[in-house]
């Protein structure tokens, strides 16, 4: 991906070069670099935000109400974890941590489940594991919602709907396909 990218960069430099525009890229180099010195500026104090109202919801206990409530769906969902209690508690806390919006929170504990899962033999669950991650089912989209803030949207938090409605229909789509693939047997 790095020699990707230094290449367009020394394309783009290698063209204006020779169109006699090495001014006006130069000023766009420097607008751009200001613009994403900025949105990064934004995003970081916005995410700093949502990282403190994670850990308030963490320390309130509504990250582990929400792993209880959780678990008889990951019961139905991953039968071999299930009897592994540590599993089982890694799986809740992924899948909790995830729908609160906190991913730096769920990742440690997506990563203990998915060893676990590995350890038990469990290879149609952890491909389950990857795609209740991947389709990021969230009840607030914290970092788009941070991202909207900053480039100015007067309601970030408007495409909350739409965000459940396109998560659960991913999560649908994954689940039904990690089910076709592994002959039928959830």
């Amino acid at each position: 991906m790095s020699f990707a990218l230094i290449s367009i960069f020394f394309v783009s430099v290698f063209a204006a070069f020779f169109q006699d525009s090495t001014a006006e890229t130069g000023a766009a180099v420097l607008e751009g670099t200001r613009d994403a010195l900025r949105f990064a500026i934004d995003l970081a104090s916005a995410l700093c935000l949502w990282s403190a109202v994670g850990e308030l919801l963490e320390r309130g206990g509504a990250a582990a109400t929400l792993s209880r409530l959780l678990r008889p769906f990951l019961r139905r969902l991953f039968p071999m974890g299930a009897q592994d209690a540590e599993v089982l508690a890694a799986l809740s806390e992924n899948l909790g941590a995830n729908m609160l919006g906190l991913g730096n929170a769920a990742t440690p504990a997506g990563v203990r489940a998915a060893r676990g899962l590995r350890r038990l033999g469990a290879r149609w669950e952890l491909n389950t594991l990857v795609v209740l991650n991947t389709a990021s089912v969230q009840l607030l989209p914290t970092t788009v919602a941070s991202i909207r803030a900053s480039l100015g949207s007067a309601a970030p938090f408007d495409i909350t709907p739409a965000v459940w409605i396109v998560s659960a229909l991913a999560l649908a789509a994954g689940l039904s396909a990690v089910r076709v693939l592994n002959g039928g047997r959830s």
